[in-house]
């Protein structure tokens, strides 16, 4: 399956379903230092332990994976985790992998498009995540989007030898709303039409 996310006149982003020909580029995505400086572990992924998560995904309900790309390239994945139907929540997280589509407004986009498919799609009442305090873009970005911080979880990993502060932010169905025009009006200002519309 793949889904039109945002159409504009100088780039076209589409979030696509994971498949075998991504298996080596998600770890390549996975171990380079742009991605895994933000991420929980340190360590370098092996073939084995990357087999064991992508063979994982298939026929998992809990979870769901995205490539990301732009004009047709694929750049970073997306994904939904802990998805729990019973209480409508599940939790999130995205990265781009590819430098060359930094300040083009995609990792917006794809908040925007997560957001809208996580409560108009599934019909969900709450959307967080979980980011490294130390990744301020990242959490200023949720912020801007609606997120409100729940909590910090203090020395809560490892980075680079010493403990790492990480921020829990959060979004519930009912305060998107208020947030959610002006996002638009954000997005379509930089040529991208609204997904879900």
């Amino acid at each position: 399956m793949s889904t039109q996310a945002a159409d504009s006149p100088a780039h076209a982003v589409v979030l696509r379903d994971v498949t075998e020909a991504d298996r080596q580029r998600l770890l390549d995505w996975r171990n380079s230092p742009e991605v895994a400086a933000f991420m929980y572990s340190d360590h370098t992924i092996g073939q084995a332990e990357h087999d064991r998560w992508f063979d994982g995904m298939a026929g998992d309900a809990r979870r769901r994976y995205w490539v990301i790309e732009v004009d047709g390239e694929p750049v970073g994945l997306a994904n939904l985790a802990d998805i729990d139907a019973r209480n409508r929540r599940c939790a999130w997280a995205y990265y781009l992998a590819s430098p060359s589509v930094r300040g083009l407004g995609v990792g917006s986009y794809i908040e925007f498009w997560v957001i809208e498919y996580v409560f108009k799609v599934l019909g969900f009442d709450k959307l967080w995540c979980e980011v490294l305090l130390s990744n301020e873009g990242v959490w200023k970005l949720h912020e801007r989007y609606g997120f409100q911080r729940e909590a910090l979880f203090r020395h809560h990993v490892i980075k680079d030898g010493a403990p790492a502060d990480v921020v829990g932010l959060g979004l519930l169905a009912q305060d998107w709303p208020a947030r959610r025009e002006a996002m638009a009006q954000r997005l379509m200002d930089k040529g991208y039409a609204l997904p879900f519309a």
